[in-house]
């Protein structure tokens, strides 16, 4: 498998440092706020990855932490009149509801920066005896300019990035560059004990710390948005090989950017989105299709047409499933699937892992599922066989499933069950001769957009997309 490096800029063979096991860090969500469609991007792109290397044979190490302090839920505590520990456990159980939503499984580890201040501090002392850290006042900052490799993911010279930096009122850093590692505590603040007086950790050392204590001080991956390339990982690359003396990680893999209507998504443009908004209108599962639609380092733009796109597509998706349950359910028993068609069906399975293998291309591999579904609808309208459909269905679960679709069984199950008693209605109803009652009931299926297809085994049904 080869992925694309954002540190060497090319693609690259992906080779775990042991055999077989990975070990990822993905920043994840700083709680003081629903999540936004631009967060729903990260989790479920590198949720899909990792269930694709799980799907490979390997095992995982997957963390993802919780930024559970900082300037932004200092603000909202303050401005709620709470302890900021009141704002975090509320939006980290929002999260939880909008990441089950999305069809996100849990991380090995979930860290909180509040969790390992003690990991923190002992990694700023290190960087402090190593002369890359220097207190004023309380604020410790990292010398940015010692660091001789600093700008090497961003891939610019500390030249061009000292051009737009400043100093901000009350800091006191030696370089403009210099970033806080540590921020003294201010009145009415949350603060812990250090060597440096009462304080707080800056952002970016708490991925550092929790990287390390969790995975090692070398990790393989490590993944985010592309927002965060400078300076948030740029900064942990500095921090965390000057205080350890080794490579930090070795492959960096970043998701693109997601526009509102072609726009950036800001709050001042009035189009910012959150997932639960977008979940009310869609559904969870749509968003999760949508994000894995397109290539994950490829730009996407979010849209009422492009989501009813990929609602449609899904539903596609879900009528091919019943189908084929319908097929295995009424279907005369037969030989097994003949050796061609059966080396047709391996054949899109090759071709999806050769896909997922180059950069990780769920755009290609949704591509292969639908080709796949193409192909098998053809062999079933010809011949009903429920050989061929329980093959197809067994490897179209399997691809569906590496990306972590067709997960809202219950909700699909209820919905299903429902048409099906309506169905079962209408064919009693004609039995009797009871034409009313069953174009009754034929109008009401017709309205929930359902299509019924009369076939030798019997009434069968999908959604009209």
């Amino acid at each position: 498998m080869k992925i694309y490096n954002t540190l060497t800029t090319k693609k690259e063979e992906l080779i775990p440092l042991s055999p077989n096991q990975f070990k990822i860090y993905a920043c994840g969500p700083t709680v003081y706020n629903f999540i936004h469609i631009g967060n729903a991007r990260p989790l479920c792109v590198f949720d899909a990855f990792r269930r694709y290397l799980e799907y490979r044979g390997n095992k995982v190490d997957f963390v993802q932490n919780f930024t559970d302090i900082d300037d932004k839920i200092i603000k909202k505590a303050n401005d709620e009149g709470v302890a900021f520990t009141q704002i975090t456990e509320k939006y980290i159980a929002e999260f939880w509801q909008d990441a089950k939503g999305l069809g996100i499984r849990e991380a090995t580890v979930h860290p909180k920066a509040t969790e390992n201040i003690e990991e923190i501090i002992d990694i700023i002392k290190t960087l402090e005896e190593k002369g890359f850290a220097y207190n004023n006042g309380g604020d410790v900052y990292y010398r940015t300019g010692k660091f001789e490799e600093y700008g090497k993911l961003s891939h610019q010279p500390l030249e061009a990035l000292q051009s737009g930096a400043r100093i901000a009122v009350g800091e006191q850093k030696e370089d403009p560059m210099d970033f806080a590692l540590w921020k003294a505590a201010k009145p009415g603040e949350p603060y812990w004990d250090s060597p440096w007086g009462q304080g707080r950790p800056g952002w970016h050392i708490e991925c550092s710390a929790m990287s390390r204590r969790y995975l090692g001080k070398t990790i393989d991956i490590h993944a985010g948005g592309e927002d965060l390339i400078f300076p948030h990982h740029e900064n942990e690359i500095a921090q965390s090989e000057a205080c350890n003396g080794v490579p930090f990680a070795r492959y960096w893999m970043h998701n693109g950017f997601i526009n509102i209507d072609n726009q950036k998504m800001s709050k001042s443009l009035g189009n910012f989105k959150t997932v639960r908004e977008a979940a009310a209108a869609f559904g969870y599962e749509t968003i999760r299709y949508f994000m894995l639609a397109s290539h994950y380092r490829s730009p996407i733009n979010y849209s009422i047409d492009v989501l009813n796109q990929s609602k449609a597509a899904l539903e596609r998706l879900y009528n091919f499933k019943r189908s084929l349950e319908f097929t295995i359910a009424n279907a005369a028993a037969e030989e097994a699937v003949s050796p061609k068609i059966a080396a047709k069906l391996e054949s899109y399975r090759e071709s999806f892992i050769s896909h997922m293998d180059d950069d990780f291309n769920t755009a290609a591999g949704i591509s292969v599922i639908f080709e796949l579904v193409r192909y098998v609808n053809g062999l079933i309208a010809e011949q009903p066989s429920k050989a061929l459909a329980e093959q197809a269905l067994s490897l179209f679960n399997e691809l569906t499933d590496v990306l972590g679709l067709l997960y809202a069984k219950e909700e699909t199950s209820e919905s299903d069950a429902e048409i099906d008693a309506l169905i079962e209605q209408r064919t009693q109803a004609r039995s009797s001769k009871n034409w009313a009652e069953a174009d009754r009931i034929r109008d009401e299926l017709k309205a929930r957009n359902v299509v019924l297809e009369d076939t030798a085994q019997g009434v069968k049904w999908h959604y009209n997309v």
